[in-house]
């Protein structure tokens, strides 16, 4: 299993994990920030971390019947957790604003379901997958994900358990932070 050093080195060599300053869609500044999308373009150094999320998958949920992911994000390592579990890996997707499951995706009733995501900040994308399984009368054993970058303020999640290889925190400002913050704390 990778320690929380040699996870954090990953991200950063693939630039999946990127300090600098940024201003991020919501209009808010950080001095960090995640693109797991590049990790995930590189297979065999993507397949450490995989491999790693999955040991520690299986220590919390031995039992899993079913992977589910959100679009967009959730899709890559949703597939290769259900790969390295040999388990069916399903998404969702947006459908006008909200996600449904489409591709001819189903969840049997009963069904023990491990909700896969790359990043979780506040856990509103798992959290609407989640409904889906709810509404099939099946099981929702928790969440896990690469990165979990939510904190007690900002996550929605409150009774399922989220497994993650690395937990960050990333502190986000509004647009008057003091430009001494990033300065101070872009090192690599």
């Amino acid at each position: 299993m990778l320690s929380y050093k040699d996870s954090l080195n990953v991200l950063k060599k693939t630039r999946a994990l990127l300090e600098g300053h940024f201003v991020l869609t919501s209009g808010l500044h950080s001095n960090r920030y995640v693109q797991c999308a590049k990790l995930l373009s590189d297979p065999n150094t993507a397949s450490k971390i995989c491999s790693s999320l999955v040991e520690k998958i299986l220590k919390s949920f031995p039992s899993i019947d079913l992977i589910l992911s959100p679009a967009l994000g959730g899709i890559i390592i949703g597939y290769e957790i259900g790969r390295r579990l040999n388990k069916e890996a399903i998404f969702s997707e947006r459908v006008e604003g909200k996600f449904q499951l489409r591709r001819g995706f189903s969840i049997k009733k009963d069904a023990k379901v491990l909700i896969v995501e790359d990043v979780i900040t506040t856990g509103k994308s798992i959290l609407e997958c989640a409904k889906l399984v709810k509404k099939a009368n099946a099981i929702i054993l928790g969440f896990a994900c690469i990165i979990d970058r939510s904190n007690k303020k900002n996550l929605l999640i409150k009774k399922n358990k989220i497994i993650s290889q690395i937990k960050i925190s990333i502190p986000v400002y509004k647009k008057n932070a003091p430009t001494s913050f990033f300065k101070k704390n872009t090192r690599n």
